[in-house]
């Protein structure tokens, strides 16, 4: 596997990402994988190096106020999944297969709606699902988070404590508020997502997947399943061989 790690503005925003790739020839679309909140791409590093094994070539991001990438004046749902699907034109790529974890599961969902034919598979590790009119406030952590907190928060399989620095904190309410206003268009684009989607959820503390949301979720999506997995909001780390296994079969072609 060769890794470098770059950069690319593709909504004026520095995105910094790490490419790996095969040494074999490559077997199949890229995968793009994206943190949570309070992490950076280097939490995805053991499944990249599985997933280039397997001769597919690799995309691990940090979103904008993460890791290496830039802070930015605004945090929206939408500019997070612009980045990323702007990154991917950048790259060339037509189709990609896509995991991503918390915040990045959401923005990886709303790629797929906002960009057809974009996204081939989608795994959504542990991502919140949006509000619809009614519903009542998730129990989300309202305050700002310490650094101990943040260093907890973040997946990342290695020691990492200057991601958590790198993080900027400054997005966590707007984060928290977009989660706990209600979104019914993300509901309405549901039946018209055809990509294959794997919805995992934790089913210990600290899940964030609301389970009877993610029922209605199964029940609107054209092609969609769920896995509970015995674990919290952490799957890739905490369980991280069922994990990995889990994403390889799902993304066979």
């Amino acid at each position: 596997m060769e890794t470098s790690a770059r950069t690319a503005t593709p909504n004026g925003v520095t995105i910094a990402y790490r490419a790996s790739v095969p040494h074999s020839a490559d077997t199949g679309v890229p995968v793009v994988l994206v943190h949570g909140m309070g992490g950076d791409g280097r939490t995805w590093d053991r499944l990249a190096r599985r997933l280039t094994a397997a001769g597919r070539r690799v995309v691990a991001v940090d979103l904008r106020g993460h890791g290496r990438s830039a802070r930015a004046s605004s945090y929206r749902f939408s500019e997070f999944a612009a980045d990323v699907a702007g990154l991917c034109e950048h790259l060339g790529f037509d189709t990609v297969d896509l995991v991503g974890h918390s915040l990045g599961g959401h923005a990886g969902s709303l790629m797929a709606q906002q960009y057809p034919g974009l996204v081939r598979r989608l795994i959504l590790e542990e991502a919140p699902l949006p509000l619809r009119e009614n519903d009542p406030v998730p129990e989300i952590p309202s305050h700002r988070p310490t650094p101990a907190e943040l260093w907890h928060a973040t997946t990342s399989m290695v020691l990492n404590p200057r991601a958590v620095f790198a993080f900027d904190r400054s997005m966590t309410e707007s984060v928290i508020s977009q989660f706990r206003t209600p979104n019914p268009m993300w509901w309405e684009e549901l039946p018209a997502l055809k990509s294959p989607t794997l919805l995992l959820r934790g089913v210990r503390r600290g899940s964030m997947v609301d389970p009877h949301l993610l029922a209605d979720a199964l029940s609107l999506l054209p092609n969609g399943a769920v896995r509970e997995v015995s674990c919290g909001h952490s799957i890739h780390r905490d369980r991280s061989a069922e994990f990995v296994a889990t994403v390889l079969s799902f993304l066979v072609d």
